[in-house]
């Protein structure tokens, strides 16, 4: 409780008493918001980092310290937390959720409707198109397949290949697919925003970025630049964007989760 508030018991029902401050009101948690500093006394940018204890460390203290209050407050408490009041799954989450579904599919059927799409003549089995693409979705795939030019020939073969252009674009596939299935392995964070883990974002930034740029390369008939440039893109880009992801979001973690405390802090400060 807070230096000033007066707290007096008043007795329940149930034979208990209940805090209660001066005025006969129920006495709060977290008493005032002594804690928080008005908004003409918040530390700059410079002296935050004047600090010698790092603003994830300072983090770390506030929530640890938070967390052990709360588990305190409720340990000595009798009280009894009531029920989250919510919303029935019947009838109001079904019809909500009933009603958009309609509405998404009405939409679907009108465009249906009025702007049928065109169809082709019917496929010719005799003879072979100019451009076989496989549907959109596996673009990137395609595009590994076509990594030829990277596959390098080796000296003591007479420049011949070590493997074929085929099993090349194979492997290829598998180290794509196979580093996208490891990943979550990797982090296992709760990160919900990208701030709060600059590397992971980064990652994700460059991987989306190669993704988009190797499925460039599957449509590169269509595309007027040279194949070399498309690859320098789709190898070189990931790399050059992630790093700009990285230090952009690593600039801008330190005021996000500095307002972050600052505004947990308003809505429940600590004794």
């Amino acid at each position: 409780m807070s230096d000033t508030t007066d707290t007096t018991d008043d007795t329940r029902t149930d034979g208990g008493t209940t805090p209660t401050d001066g005025n006969g009101e129920p006495a709060t948690d977290g008493g005032e918001t002594g804690i928080v500093a008005p908004d003409d006394e918040v530390p700059t940018w410079q002296e935050r980092k004047a600090r010698k204890t790092g603003l994830s460390q300072l983090t770390y203290e506030y929530f640890e310290r938070a967390r052990r209050e709360d588990q305190e407050l409720r340990e000595e408490s009798d009280y009894v937390e009531r029920d989250v009041l919510g919303f029935p799954t019947w009838p109001h989450e079904i019809i909500r959720n009933l009603s958009i579904s309609l509405f998404f599919v009405g939409i679907m059927i009108l465009i249906a409707a009025a702007l049928p799409p065109s169809l082709e003549l019917p496929a010719n089995p005799s003879s072979t198109p100019s451009i076989i693409l496989p549907d959109w979705y596996l673009y990137w795939s395609f595009g590994l397949l076509k990594l030829n030019p990277l596959n390098p020939g080796l000296a003591v073969l007479d420049g011949a290949k070590l493997i074929s252009d085929q099993l090349y674009g194979v492997l290829a596939n598998v180290v794509v697919v196979g580093a996208v299935a490891f990943l979550p392995f990797l982090n296992k964070g709760s990160a919900r925003r990208p701030v709060e883990q600059p590397f992971w974002a980064a990652i994700g930034a460059g991987g989306a970025f190669f993704s988009i740029t190797i499925a460039a390369i599957a449509v590169q008939n269509l595309i007027p630049l040279p194949l070399a440039l498309q690859l320098n893109i789709a190898f070189i880009g990931p790399v050059v964007l992630g790093v700009m992801t990285y230090a952009l979001l690593k600039t801008l973690r330190e005021g996000y989760m500095y307002g972050l405390n600052r505004r947990y802090y308003m809505l429940r400060p600590p004794k």
